[in-house]
């Protein structure tokens, strides 16, 4: 579904995704955008149910997980280095370089891979893009107006999903 705003699936928080709904829609690589998907833009402390959400996710033997994120600064790849889990930094989503380069590092189809993310515009998009299932998760934090105003921006695609349920 190239070129599509709209997630495959909608939830509150990461955290929500499990184990038995990627085994459930056959996903072998779930890539997450790291900015206000896995810890605020302010940060890079992840709550306690997040870091043990990140540990048993990441121990998986079925599932690879890596982190695809926009950023150009290290405190990303800090942060993954720190948990050992595999990162791709400049992935200029909405467009597929960082996605086909992670789908390439793993050898796995598109197909079988899912992207989630708290921003349509970006990670919906390019999972959409590059043939991956793309999860809309709710931001951690829309701790300024340029991030409100994306928000709402944002909701007609959001109800649209919804409603295509």
């Amino acid at each position: 579904m190239p070129f599509s705003p709209l997630p495959k699936i909608i939830t509150d928080k990461l955290t929500d995704i499990t184990p038995e709904l990627l085994r459930a829609r056959k996903i072998r690589l779930l890539m997450l955008d790291f900015d206000n998907t896995i810890v605020p833009y302010t940060t890079t402390n992840p709550t306690e149910e997040m870091e043990s959400w990140l540990k048993t996710m990441n121990e998986l033997p079925d599932i690879q997980l890596c982190i695809v994120s926009n950023s150009h600064n290290d405190r990303v790849p800090k942060f993954c280095r720190e948990r050992d889990i595999a990162v791709i930094t400049h992935a200029k989503k909405p467009f597929p370089k960082g996605i086909r380069e992670c789908l390439d590092r793993y050898g796995i189809p598109a197909s079988q891979a899912a992207l989630v993310g708290d921003q349509i515009f970006t990670d919906t998009f390019g999972a959409n893009n590059a043939g991956c299932m793309p999860i809309l998760v709710r931001a951690i934090d829309n701790h300024n107006i340029w991030l409100k105003l994306r928000h709402v921006a944002e909701l007609p695609f959001i109800f649209a999903a919804r409603k295509r349920r």
